[in-house]
């Protein structure tokens, strides 16, 4: 064998070494290189879930008997308790507000003394002034009028307004004199047009009032 042929020879030797040396080709079609897939220890603890809000429960209290407070007294003690959502509205039904809360008394409670609410809970005071009586009963508002005229007599000017339609024309006149009726809560309807019972159809209304310490014509 000359020296030409001894070479050639083992440059295929050494070519066929460097094949079999080659490791294992694993692209897809696609020339993505596969890769193992991730191990995943199902022993690990799982994250800690949060606690929904159905899941907390609020705190509930005993509520005081705040019947016979002055109504700021009354707000002042709920708070103390821990009740902090509180309203109050006027027990006659003549829908004057509580602006000066030291000057009217609660007469009523929207939960009875005693009884275990949660802290959120709204408490509604009925209250009068200081110089009037509670009634036997909170007396509520007129309804709001629908298609018929409500039976005011007795109610106040303001509460009356109230359950009429915004858009009603009305005009109101002192009964007994020629006042001006400035304070609406302050007077009682006497008279009304249309009568009650009467269709409502966008018509004007008229009342005729007179103050609650005073008696109708």
């Amino acid at each position: 064998m000359n020296r030409t042929t001894l070479v050639a020879a083992a440059i295929l030797v050494a070519l066929g070494g460097a094949t079999a040396c080659q490791p294992t080709d694993t692209t897809g079609s696609s020339g993505n290189t596969a890769t193992a897939p991730a191990i995943t220890n199902s022993s690990a603890p799982a994250a800690d879930k949060p606690a929904s809000d159905s899941d907390a429960k609020a705190e509930t209290k005993a509520l005081p008997n705040f019947v016979g407070m002055g109504l700021q007294s009354a707000q002042d003690t709920a708070q103390a308790t821990g009740f902090y959502a509180l309203t109050s509205h006027d027990s006659l039904g003549r829908g004057r507000m509580q602006a000066f809360d030291r000057n009217w008394k609660v007469c009523s409670q929207n939960f009875a003394a005693g009884k275990t609410v949660p802290v959120d809970t709204t408490l509604d005071f009925g209250a009068v002034k200081l110089d009037e009586s509670c009634p036997t009963n909170d007396q509520a508002a007129p309804a709001e009028a629908g298609g018929k005229m409500p039976d005011f007599a007795g109610k106040s000017v303001k509460a009356a307004r109230a359950a009429l339609d915004s858009g009603t024309s009305i005009t109101v006149k002192d009964a007994t004199e020629d006042r001006f009726i400035l304070i609406e809560s302050n007077w009682q309807v006497c008279t009304q047009s249309p009568a009650p019972g009467k269709a409502l159809n966008g018509q004007p209304v008229e009342f005729t009032a007179v103050k609650f310490e005073e008696s109708c014509p």
